[in-house]
């Protein structure tokens, strides 16, 4: 009895010593690049509210007329919501305006920095702490 009782107060203790799970997490440089800034105009039609990243879709009309669906990376829903965004902010098929950073593999990727609604309310959408460029507008560089 005295030999169970001390298998399970060990178990306790043998899962604290396993490392903890490991989320995916990149820094901005990884995946996008600073110098190649990108203003998006288009309708959501999907929207990821997860960790450690957020997602909008947007369905972009091109100059030619093509329909081409962007993924726009966000800041986690906890820090969105520090800054006062809502998911009921981006309902589907609302139109915004993005302006980010577009992915260095070239496909229609981009790291959000802004979010403008239609009625001209901006919201913060990038990331804290991934060592991506700031506002090249907000800082005059």
């Amino acid at each position: 009895m005295i030999a169970s009782a001390f298998r399970v107060a060990l178990i306790p203790l043998a899962l604290a010593a396993l490392p903890p799970p490991v989320l995916a997490h990149h820094s901005f440089a990884a995946e996008f690049d600073g110098t190649k800034p990108v203003t998006l105009h288009g309708t959501i039609t999907q929207l990821e509210w997860a960790n450690p990243h957020g997602w909008i879709h947007i369905d972009v009309k091109e100059s030619d007329g093509t329909v081409v669906n962007w993924a726009v990376e966000t800041a986690g829903p906890n820090a969105l919501a520090r800054r006062g965004v809502r998911r009921s902010d981006l309902p589907l098929g609302l139109e915004i305006t993005v302006k980010g950073y577009r992915a260095k593999n070239g496909t229609p990727t981009a790291n959000a920095s802004t979010v403008t609604l239609p009625n001209g309310r901006e919201l913060i959408a990038a990331s804290s702490g991934t060592g991506g460029p700031a506002d090249p507008e907000k800082t005059g560089k």
